[in-house]
């Protein structure tokens, strides 16, 4: 007797298609398990953990060291002299013991003493003008002989006369040497210098006394 099977009833004509389904399943799960990730809780904790030190070490770095504050100043000792009561004290000053709020203070003050200092008068025209030791011609030998000719000047070829003024003191002595006009190229230093070296001049006389007085002198600078 055969067994007798409905087309419908029999599965072995889906057998192609059920393998087909199974193998796109099974594809789609391998595909989901390659893009699935995964993270293990250790990772996790290591991470947060360092940042943490992280933090703490900044905090650390950025604190501040408090310095000591500094020590207090010496104190100052104040020394008393003790005086004598022979010993005569200037600028005395009187204390009242009785004094009170009410009282009235006289204000102090200081006595200086000063000492006024006479300035000789300083004269221009004299009845006995100042001279130089020998006359005129002392007076111009001293000159040619002790003048040096700068060396800019020569180089520059300057020449002429410079004008200065002095004053001659009571005892001949040559003062507050200065240059009215000047020329220039180092003459004008070199005839102050050679003025203030000069000797004693025989002082200047007003009514037999004498005066100082105020005296011109040409220099001249000339080239050979």
């Amino acid at each position: 007797m055969e067994a007798k099977k409905s087309k419908k009833a029999d599965l072995e004509n889906k057998k192609t298609i059920f393998i087909q389904i199974g193998l796109i399943i099974a594809l789609g799960v391998v595909l989901l398990a390659f893009e699935w990730k995964t993270y293990e809780k250790k990772e996790v904790m290591e991470f947060q953990r360092e940042d943490v030190e992280l933090v703490q070490e900044e905090i650390i770095q950025t604190k501040q060291e408090v310095k000591p504050p500094p020590p207090p100043p010496p104190k100052q000792v104040t020394q008393i002299e003790i005086v004598e009561d022979d010993v005569e004290i200037e600028d005395e000053i009187e204390i009242d013991v009785e004094a009170d709020m009410e009282t009235e203070v006289e204000e102090y003050v200081p006595v200086f003493e000063e000492e006024e200092v006479e300035e000789a008068e300083i004269f221009t025209v004299v009845e006995s003008m100042p001279e130089f030791p020998g006359g005129q011609t002392s007076l111009f030998q001293y000159l040619q002989k002790n003048i040096e000719y700068p060396e800019i000047a020569k180089e520059s070829g300057i020449q002429g006369r410079v004008f200065v003024t002095f004053v001659v003191e009571k005892d001949g002595s040559v003062t507050d040497v200065r240059v009215l006009r000047g020329i220039g190229g180092g003459c004008d230093e070199e005839a102050v210098r050679v003025v203030k070296s000069m000797p004693k001049w025989n002082p200047g006389k007003q009514r037999g006394k004498p005066v100082r007085v105020q005296f011109n002198l040409p220099v001249k600078f000339t080239l050979q």
